[in-house]
């Protein structure tokens, strides 16, 4: 298996951990608006990554290559829906801002955790 497809992996895999993660702990140590914003942000984004993933994958299959045009058109309705997701979260005071932007941020995490892992790897094969 390849790089990009470990790390792809692990991503995609941690982005669903780190949503749980979000969804069991919060509400034991945040207060209750925090811990909503945390699981709903987490769920957004890692929604928007599954779906992104498997639009890219289709799309770009070698025998059923997909334009340009409705892999954008695709991620602006993603991308839309959740602007609309969002704002109604925040403007009906469902959830606290601080906590759904820490929730959007579950990708950058997995994605730095993936740098991570491999920069190790890649650091102790070396040194080996």
């Amino acid at each position: 298996m390849g790089l990009q497809q470990r790390i792809l992996r692990f991503v995609t895999r941690a982005n669903w951990v780190l949503l749980a993660l979000a969804a069991v702990l919060g509400p034991i140590s945040l207060p209750a608006d925090v811990s909503m914003g945390l699981t709903c942000g987490a769920l957004i984004v890692t929604i928007n990554f599954h779906l992104l993933s498997r639009t890219l994958e289709k799309g770009l299959r070698p025998n059923q290559l997909s334009t340009g045009n409705v892999i954008l058109a695709k991620y602006y309705v993603r991308f839309l829906i959740s602007a609309v997701i969002i704002f109604l979260l925040i403007s009906k005071h469902l959830v606290d801002p601080l906590g759904l932007i820490l929730g959007l941020s579950v990708v950058v995490v997995s994605v730095t955790l993936a740098t991570v892992c491999e920069l190790t790897k890649l650091i102790f094969k070396e040194a080996v």
